[in-house]
């Protein structure tokens, strides 16, 4: 016999859309900071950005 799928409680509500851009930006500058830091230099930080938003076809 199949086992049912887990069944979500009701107070968690779902998830659509796209995250707002504020929150992006919010969620990649520990990312940009760190990379600056490690690899000391904007030209690594400009390319990781570059390749992102060329991922996401912008």
């Amino acid at each position: 016999m199949a086992h049912p799928a887990p069944r979500r409680p009701a107070f968690a509500p779902r998830r659509t859309g796209r995250r707002h851009p504020v929150v992006a930006t919010l969620m990649a500058l520990p990312l940009a900071a760190l990379l600056l830091l490690v690899f000391d230099g904007w030209e690594t930080v400009a390319t990781q950005a570059s390749s992102v938003g060329a991922m996401l076809g912008r």
